[in-house]
């Protein structure tokens, strides 16, 4: 169920049978991704750590998610063609070059990348996925001042960082970006086309 004002967003309970324990995104991306590829059903996620696991408020706390005092979330997913392959991911696209120069792309479904707070409105139940496009205009020392300030998720607004929510999304990078879906490097790719699944994973906190 998609995150509504006034509506309670998930359920309270320990994590199920068959729940899988992730540390990470990148873990997290995993299960997903050979799950939809076998045509299986997507397991619940138990979060103990991550970018999902921090926005959604996770503890990481093992004993936690065995208790009455977990709480069982839908959270949404990103489905993403990159040259025409499908692929899945859980936190975050991440398109770049460099940090420090040319076009960078984050398409965001959870608020964190490490320690930075990339997208600050994002929340991973509303059926949104966030986008922050960085135009590659955007010189080296405006970018030094930017590492600085999206600890505290002060980066936007800003004319030349491009920060909108969208469901579905497209770019065809020329020359191509390499692309990382919640950490996991997936090479040099030129065509993205990418939409948002919304409730399509039970998360565990």
């Amino acid at each position: 169920m998609t995150v509504r004002r006034g509506v309670n967003w998930g359920v309270a309970g320990p994590m199920p049978e068959g729940a899988v324990l992730v540390r990470s995104d990148a873990e997290a991306q995993l299960v997903v991704e050979t799950a939809r590829r076998a045509g299986d059903r997507t397991p619940v996620l138990a979060l103990l750590g991550g970018d999902l696991c921090r926005t959604v408020g996770g503890r990481g706390d093992l004993e936690r998610l065995r208790s009455p005092d977990a709480a069982r979330l839908p959270v949404d997913l990103g489905s993403v063609l990159l040259d025409g392959r499908r692929h899945w991911f859980v936190a975050h696209l991440v398109a770049r070059d460099s940090w420090w120069r040319g076009r960078l792309v984050a398409l965001m479904n959870a608020e964190y990348r490490g320690q930075w707070d990339v997208a600050p409105r994002a929340h991973p139940g509303d059926g949104r996925l966030d986008l922050v496009d960085v135009d590659p205009r955007f010189g080296l020392g405006d970018r030094v001042k930017a590492a600085r300030r999206v600890r505290h998720g002060l980066h936007v607004p800003h004319p030349l960082i491009a920060d909108r929510r969208v469901g579905a999304w497209q770019a065809r990078f020329d020359p191509p970006l390499r692309v990382w879906l919640d950490g996991r490097p997936m090479g040099p790719v030129r065509d993205v086309v990418a939409r948002v699944e919304p409730s399509a994973v039970t998360v565990v906190i």
